[in-house]
């Protein structure tokens, strides 16, 4: 019962004192007689938690009827009922609540709030163990800490609280080769992995990775086009010109950056645009309605921005218009 009361609390040493805890032989101690009972409940305070017994004044022993399930009665209800509604008053006065049981579990989430300011958000109902972060902006989850069996993992059997973060399937598979690490619990394993929050790890490290996971989250105004040139030469017309008129994708907005993936024999990032316009009508009866206007900020070198390396930082395919995985925009900025 005390376990389960305060499993979310952090017991503040002064308000138990002012609460009616004295020092007893160096244990604050917390004495009260159930009425008309002659049964004395008491709690005591050590090594941060809190622990209760009831004493039978008139023998002198320990009552232990009322943590028996299965005993119940007018006699051992009302005892039971006593006892709960004590540990829930010391809890209502004598504690700070947790969002969780584990101290890494707290102090992660402290880290995210002063990080992302985003708060756990508890998502379902009489649920209060597991929560999701989630970015402001568009609601898409970057963190899940729930609390469950390590059965679900490994062979061992005690409840801890773990991690699910999302991150690249070729980091995942390094990841769970390293202790603390597991492929995910109730998420897709492909792309998310689940973490232990007992110390396994710093907290550091886990932060890193979660400003991975939380990379996916945003949503970033810079696209990448695909274009055929056996179709179109794309390379001759942007070698007489700076502004081509293109298919307007949804959700596209002027100063958006646009790059333009060359296919085969090319098979590369080619051109950075900038969308100069947009809503435009098509002159083309087979396109869509409204067009867009994209002026060339740069050429690179073709062998810069190969898919061979475009892949590796989240660029598999590029079949359609698609945003432009934030890993290789950052890698993009950096070689400027």
């Amino acid at each position: 019962m005390e376990e389960d009361i305060f499993k979310k609390c952090e017991i503040d040493f002064n308000k138990l004192i002012d609460y009616g805890f004295i020092i007893e032989k160096n244990i604050p101690t917390y004495r009260y007689t159930i009425p008309n009972k002659n049964l004395e409940i008491i709690i005591t305070y050590k090594n941060n938690k809190l622990k209760g017994k009831i004493i039978d004044k008139e023998i002198n022993e320990e009552y232990l009827s009322y943590r028996i399930e299965n005993q119940v009665g007018e006699f051992v209800n009302g005892v039971r009922e006593e006892f709960i509604k004590i540990l829930e008053e010391i809890r209502n006065n004598c504690c700070r609540s947790k969002y969780y049981i584990g101290d890494q579990a707290n102090r992660i989430s402290n880290l995210i709030k002063k990080k992302y300011d985003d708060n756990p958000e508890f998502l379902w109902d009489n649920d209060e163990d597991n929560s999701v972060f989630r970015n402001t902006n568009n609601k898409k989850w970057y963190g899940i800490i729930m609390y469950i069996n390590k059965n679900k993992l490994t062979d061992e059997d005690k409840m801890i609280e773990v991690i699910n973060i999302k991150l690249p399937k070729e980091e995942i598979d390094t990841l769970v080769t390293k202790k603390g690490f597991y492929r995910a619990y109730h998420m897709n394993k492909k792309y998310w992995v689940t973490i232990t929050l007992d110390d396994t790890l710093d907290d550091s490290k886990i932060m890193e990775l979660i400003d991975k996971s939380h990379n996916y989250t945003i949503e970033i105004n810079e696209w990448v086009i695909p274009t055929n040139p056996k179709y179109f030469d794309i390379i001759n017309y942007f070698d007489n010109n700076n502004v081509i008129e293109w298919k307007q994708p949804r959700n596209i907005n002027i100063n958006d950056i646009v790059y333009i993936y060359v296919g085969k024999p090319y098979s590369c990032i080619y051109y950075k645009c900038k969308v100069v316009d947009i809503d435009l009508k098509s002159p083309y009866p087979n396109w869509a309605n409204k067009t867009m206007k994209i002026k060339l900020i740069e050429k690179y070198p073709k062998d810069k921005y190969s898919f061979d390396i475009i892949k590796k930082y989240g660029l598999k395919s590029v079949r359609n218009i698609r945003r432009m995985p934030i890993q290789l925009v950052e890698i993009i900025k950096k070689d400027k």
